[in-house]
């Protein structure tokens, strides 16, 4: 499997169509195009993993039977399985697909045929079995993908990439309406209604780059705020809409239909949508990924803004709230099973959630520090219940993998980040944005010295984080691509880094 090598490496994008490696090509153009948004798959299981597709045209039939095959082989000589799942029009036409009975730790290729026509294939593979000796992982981490403001060119390179996995850490579209001067508009305004966030997926998953991402295979997925609304919590919006339920429960809904998740992950019919996307999967006796929602069960952010909720950038000294030891980032139930989860017998634990962990003070803690209170610095109580927790109970190689502050950050977590000389508990890896936009670079630079444990800080450039995994190491690169507003942009490493499993902390080069 790891011999494999892609038939032809992505190496250019010329509008409207990429250049694809042969397992993603399209088969001949239609009239009406049917799988106009691409494939995908994700959350691989030893036994098999979710495949996905949206059928695309007008005038679909209320009721569509797509078929769907999984081969060993890029020609489809060898079939490990094949289906049948009707795409309707009340799940937008989407398909889910779930082949079981697989051999884990293999490598497939899959594609779906509707109406006449058939998809593009794409590759996926198995998880190992639980207890398998695994020599290692290789996969990336990405977030914030706003359409309107950039290009995917990141996306474009990592699909050229042998990677295991893609973890997607939140922000997979954005909910604003584009202004006049946008690189590429959304279309339509703010999305408030089911119809609004089907529209602002097709729209992202119409990008050729996303698409190639997809099909080269699978992802993790996890949602942040602007899958629904900027610095939403649990049911409270930014705006502290009145009906914020019904807009949620829309957003949520759009979500599952537009990931590669599981059928059984379809949101529930209650105020809000309520669903449960954090979970765990094994890499053999490697690592443990765990997968958080910090969004659904949170308490809201303490001392917003007049008259909103929401973040807001305060004083430690001005927000009593900040120190109350009852509040929340991931509520009481979820905290309680990832404290129950941790792997103690496997050197990896990688935990995949969405805003920088590490504690950020806008000015001298000693004289009286400011913090952002939507991440983790708004609710410093439950940060240090779940590293008391990896300390206490000597939680192997805990690697915290996060997005949305648009930033490359590499920072050592700590019991008491005031203390020079407190123990390092675990390592943070928080990856900048595919597109969206970051702070001012000297706004972060100005910080960085109130901040000794964090050893990387830049938010003024646009790319991923690339991690091979084998049972000693952690190796991490921070890529970067030279111009985000042009897809055809060149990428490069920023900065390399390494994490010994016995031995927590970043060790640049």
């Amino acid at each position: 499997m790891r011999g494999m090598k892609r038939r032809h490496a992505i190496a250019a994008l010329s509008l409207p169509a990429l250049a694809l490696p042969a397992y993603v090509r399209h088969a001949p153009a239609a009239d009406v195009p049917r799988f106009g948004l691409g494939i995908a798959s994700g959350h691989p299981q030893p036994q098999g993993m979710v495949l996905w597709t949206r059928l695309t045209g007008e005038q679909l039939p209320d009721s569509v039977d797509v078929t769907w095959e999984l081969a060993e082989d890029e020609a489809f000589q060898r079939i490990a399985a094949r289906g049948t799942e009707r795409a309707i029009a009340d799940d937008a036409h989407t398909v889910h697909a779930e082949p079981a009975g697989l051999l884990p730790d293999r490598v497939h290729h899959y594609r779906f045929t509707a109406l006449g026509q058939r998809s593009a294939a794409g590759r996926t593979r198995t998880a190992p079995a639980p207890g398998a000796r695994v020599g290692r992982l290789d996969f990336a981490i990405a977030s914030c993908q706003r359409y309107d403001v950039g290009h995917y060119a990141a996306w474009r390179h990592l699909a050229a990439q042998e990677l295991d996995l893609v973890l997607f850490l939140g922000d997979y579209i954005y909910e604003y309406a584009s202004s006049p001067l946008a690189l590429r508009a959304h279309e339509g305004g703010v999305t408030l209604t089911l119809d609004d966030y089907r529209r602002r997926y097709a729209q992202y998953k119409s990008d050729p780059a996303l698409q190639a991402a997809h099909a080269a295979c699978p992802w993790l997925v996890v949602w942040d705020d602007h899958e629904v609304d900027n610095d939403y919590a649990a049911l409270q919006g930014q705006n502290l809409q009145p009906d914020f339920g019904t807009r949620r429960s829309a957003a949520y809904r759009a979500w599952w239909e537009h990931m590669p998740v599981a059928k059984a992950l379809r949101p529930l019919a209650v105020a809000g949508g309520s669903m449960r996307i954090h979970g765990s999967l094994d890499w053999g006796r490697l690592a443990r990924i765990h997968l958080l929602d910090d969004r659904q069960y949170r308490d809201v952010q303490a001392c917003p803004r007049p008259g909103r909720g929401g973040s807001n950038t305060v004083p430690l000294a001005d927000c009593a709230a900040l120190a109350d030891p009852r509040r929340t980032l991931l509520g009481a139930d979820q905290e309680r099973w990832l404290a129950g989860n941790w792997a103690l017998d496997r050197p990896w634990n990688l935990l995949a959630q969405q805003t920088l962990m590490t504690r950020f003070a806008w000015a001298d803690p000693a004289r009286g520090a400011s913090y952002w209170t939507d991440g983790w610095d708004g609710y410093p109580a439950a940060r240090q219940r779940l590293l008391g927790t990896v300390a206490e109970r000597r939680v192997p190689g805990v690697v915290v993998l996060g997005g949305d502050v648009h930033a490359h950050y590499v920072a050592d977590l700590k019991a008491d980040f005031d203390d020079p000389r407190a123990p390092i508990i675990a390592t943070e890896f928080c990856g900048t944005s595919i597109s969206s936009l970051g702070l001012a670079q000297e706004r972060v630079d100005a910080a960085r010295g109130f901040n000794p444990h964090v050893h990387w800080a830049r938010a003024d450039q646009r790319g991923a984080m690339r991690f091979r995994l084998d049972d000693q190491t952690l190796d991490a690169q921070l890529l970067v691509v030279d111009n985000a507003r042009d897809p055809m942009s060149s990428i490069g490493t920023q900065a390399r880094f390494s994490v010994a499993a016995r031995q927590p902390g970043a060790l640049p080069g």
